[in-house]
């Protein structure tokens, strides 16, 4: 019965371009291996001509996407990252033949360089960044929700809709004190807030960075040092809020002055709080769903765009906790 489902196409991709075609491919066909075992066919290759072979689902979207892949290679070489990050781009796991590059989906201009959601839920979660007041930002690591977030903090004060970046974490780490740490507080956390330089570096420069944090344009900070401010005219970010208690996370909330936009993310499966002690990004989930000016975007394993086993591991530990608590 299966055999029947199983038909094969030829597709020509124009114009031959031998160069082109080897990146396409890639070393020893490492690129057409990533496909076949992402969409489920067999790709064979002479020339410019491919026979997929496969469901017919299956080998229709791999047709597009062979086509959509060797346009890329006009623009720039492949590599097996860039083939992945294209695979998520919004339809590459559904049958649709114009999803993938929508042409409504936004782009996020920095100095450095523009930058494009990798997905459905990306750009769901740029949208609402760029519509709402505050934005939650819930799920696993490799998803891009701090980057994303940090990229449209750049724009907005690019752009001069805010005077200043604050960017926050809370100083809780797994199994980590910061009482051991060398140096006072600022520099206690100064390792908890890596990522969010880094984002800063890569889209402003290391010197730019450095000069707008010395006039106070951007502030880093520990979420202990925002108790009793209230922020206009900023775009504030609190990143890890999965280790945010119950009464940190309302006072950050109600930091949120005129003029401001903040956005709060976190992977409530990774909460390195004390036992019995309640995230306060899991009780908000439940508190403010169904307030309005508030947006809620949900990543999951398939939003991931990390190296393709780090969505095999998220994927492989979804599905054993959910096995869990059905058996509890």
């Amino acid at each position: 019965m299966l055999s029947s489902r199983i038909h094969s196409i030829d597709i020509s991709l124009e114009p031959p371009d031998n160069k082109r075609l080897a990146d396409l491919c890639g070393q020893f066909d490492e690129h057409l291996h990533q496909l076949e075992q992402r969409l489920g066919v067999e790709i064979n290759s002479r020339g410019n001509r491919f026979r997929i072979i496969g469901e017919s689902d299956a080998v229709a979207h791999a047709g597009q996407i062979l086509q959509g892949l060797y346009a890329e290679t006009g623009n720039d070489s492949l590599t097996p990252e860039k083939v992945h990050l294209y695979l998520q781009q919004p339809g590459a796991d559904q049958t649709r033949a114009n999803a993938a590059g929508s042409a409504e989906a936004v782009v996020i201009h920095t100095p450095s360089k523009p930058i494009s959601p990798r997905g459905v839920n990306q750009d769901h979660y740029l949208k609402n960044i760029l519509r709402h007041d505050l934005n939650f930002g819930i799920g696993p690591a490799g998803t891009g929700k701090t980057y994303l977030a940090v990229a449209c903090a750049v724009q907005a004060l690019e752009q001069e809709k805010v005077s200043r970046l604050v960017l926050v974490r809370p100083a809780v780490e797994a199994g980590e004190r910061l009482g051991f740490l060398p140096g006072d507080m600022t520099q206690k956390v100064d390792p908890y807030l890596r990522p969010l330089y880094d984002a800063l570096y890569e889209m402003l420069g290391l010197d730019r960075v450095a000069k707008l944090i010395e006039r106070n344009v951007i502030e880093v900070a520990p979420l202990a040092f925002m108790r009793g401010r209230s922020l206009n005219d900023s775009f504030i970010i609190l990143d890890e809020a999965q280790n945010t208690t119950i009464e940190q996370m309302k006072m950050f909330l109600t930091r949120i002055g005129f003029g401001s936009t903040a956005v709060v993310t976190g992977d409530i499966t990774q909460i390195d709080l004390p036992k019995q002690t309640q995230s306060g990004l899991r009780q908000a989930a439940d508190v403010l769903k169904n307030q309005t000016g508030i947006s809620f975007t949900f990543f999951t394993s398939h939003d991931v765009v990390r190296h393709p086993l780090v969505q095999r591991i998220i994927s492989a530990y979804e599905v054993y906790d959910r096995a869990n608590h059905q058996g509890q």
